[in-house]
């Protein structure tokens, strides 16, 4: 019969995640294994042309996304700064419009972003124009809004990624929000130091019938066409103090590693827009934030390693990782369509030291 320690030391062993930091060759292994395929498919011009994202399509696309950041910001949030950007309405066209938050100077050097929330004031619909559109059933009366996150291109070209999405009713008003972690992620890694973050809010029918036809018209924010003021846009931003919280395992961005770093979660972005083989193939998101685990580790003492003989030098690796949400296109029958697929540990939430891959004992941490 095998030791109680030794069985503890090999369970461990099988937990921990690899330290290295993740390749473009894993990424594609893991989604095509996800997909069950042997190669990329191959997707021309016109299959992306005719291709629409249907609204469930997006819809769970967000509860994932919405789940990442929760798993993400659990355990930080009763040690945040907080701050809030006064944002304005740029552009209105139909039931889209364009927001703009000036961000210089707003996230603090050396801080970790843990969450942005957008919120919007929602107005009261006036009686008159309710009872214009006659009695409303309360399905009929949800209307669907989008936020994306708007990248403006060296060329003058946009892009625009799914952020959130939500349900609202036009017989509420209030404030309402939503999570834009991932756009100002975004914006931090893939925006000029001085340009906006934009913001594009569209309304949208949430049924198809014909008393819901014009409903979600109805569905207006404050500020929309009107001075700032009493209810504007906000943007607040939740940050953590590294130089406070370097507990949080991350490294200080404006440290040089150097032999002597110890180990910590060093940002690590991957720009699938880049990668030639996610071209028509992934439709959400242009990248993320994947982390990377770095530095050294005090090793044990020597009477302890006498202990443990199976066990090598302990290395800084992922000993907490998250999924990552996508959209993808798939062709099935000559048809086009779009799926949404998880992809296992691809974002690394927390850095451990280990010997080759078993947790050491909280007591040996460095």
């Amino acid at each position: 019969m095998w030791p109680l320690w030794l069985c503890w030391a090999l369970w461990v062993l099988s937990l921990a995640g690899p330290g290295a930091a993740l390749t473009e060759e894993q990424l594609l292994g893991s989604l095509l294994r996800q997909l069950q395929l042997s190669e990329v498919p191959v997707l021309n011009r016109a299959d992306m042309e005719k291709l629409v994202i249907p609204a469930h399509v997006r819809a769970q696309y967000v509860v994932l996304l919405r789940r990442s950041h929760g798993d993400r910001s659990r355990g930080k949030r009763f040690s945040q700064s907080f701050r809030e950007v006064a944002g304005r309405f740029l552009a209105s066209e139909a039931s889209t419009h364009l927001l703009v938050f000036g961000m210089e100077q707003r996230l603090p050097p050396n801080s970790e972003l843990v969450q942005a929330v957008l919120r919007l004031f929602q107005e009261p619909v006036p009686k008159a124009a309710l009872h214009r559109h006659g009695r409303l059933s309360p399905r009929s009366a949800q209307a669907r809004v989008t936020v994306e996150w708007l990248r403006v291109r060296d060329d003058g070209s946009n892009r625009t990624s799914l952020i959130d999405s939500r349900l609202v009713s036009v017989h509420e008003s209030g404030w309402k929000a939503f999570d834009v972690t991932e756009a100002v992620n975004f914006w931090q890694q893939l925006s000029r130091p001085r340009q906006p973050l934009l913001l594009q809010v569209s309304v949208q029918r949430e049924h198809l019938s014909p008393l819901a036809s014009g409903a979600h018209k109805l569905v207006r924010f404050a500020s929309q066409g009107a001075p700032a003021g009493l209810g504007e846009p906000q943007l607040e931003l939740h940050t953590l103090d590294l130089r406070d919280y370097g507990a949080q395992g991350d490294c200080d961005p404006e440290a040089p590693m150097t032999e002597g770093t110890r180990c910590c979660r060093q940002e690590m972005y991957i720009d699938l827009q880049g990668m030639k083989w996610a071209k028509n193939w992934v439709l959400e998101p242009p990248g993320f934030l994947a982390y990377e685990c770095v530095g050294t580790c005090q090793q044990p003492p020597e009477a302890l390693a006498f202990n443990w003989p199976f066990l090598g030098p302990r290395q800084c690796i992922a000993s907490e990782t998250a999924s990552l949400p996508m959209i993808v296109s798939i062709k099935e029958g000559g048809r086009t369509r779009p799926q949404v697929v998880s992809l296992p540990n691809m974002r690394v939430q927390k850095c451990s030291c280990a010997s080759d891959g078993a947790l050491v004992p909280r007591r040996l941490q460095p």
